[in-house]
């Protein structure tokens, strides 16, 4: 699934570019096909690219019968590498657009990623995406700032 990403950087654009484009095979073209994923929606990990696609698809088509264009930012961003193995912590913002360019919502997440070069080309091989809980009422803080 993996295409050439010669830097780091160049898996996060492609991350938000496929996003917005709602491409899942683009979007999946960064992950490894053993990549482990914590996530913050309905599933404990997906593990395995195969299970990942049909989160994205799932996810995609969701913005498609909402008519939704997602926008993404990493704020915080903090890249730590080698030549092999690389270390991503950043929060990302997904800014929600209707068809009119007009943002009707956003939310932040807290992620990490894994990443690892083979054959020059980096990839995915785990993402872990967190929300600090409110203690009072036991949900998820979307939006700290």
């Amino acid at each position: 699934m993996s295409s050439a990403f010669r830097t780091v950087k160049a898996v996060l654009e492609n991350y938000k570019s496929a996003i917005y484009e709602k491409n899942v095979e683009r979007f999946l073209s960064a992950y490894a096909s053993d990549v482990h994923i914590y996530d913050c929606w309905e599933n404990w990990a997906c593990i395995g690219i195969s299970q990942w696609k049909e989160t994205i698809q799932n996810w995609f088509n969701g913005l498609n019968e909402e008519g939704y264009y997602l926008k993404t930012s990493f704020d915080d961003l903090v890249i730590e590498e080698n030549a092999n193995l690389a270390f991503v912590y950043c929060a990302v913002t997904f800014a929600a657009h209707n068809a009119c360019g007009e943002k009707v919502h956003q939310i932040t997440n807290r992620f990490t990623f894994g990443l690892r070069k083979e054959n020059e080309s980096w990839s995915i091989i785990h993402e872990h995406s967190s929300l600090p809980i409110n203690m009072e009422t036991r949900e998820g803080i979307f939006n700290l700032r």
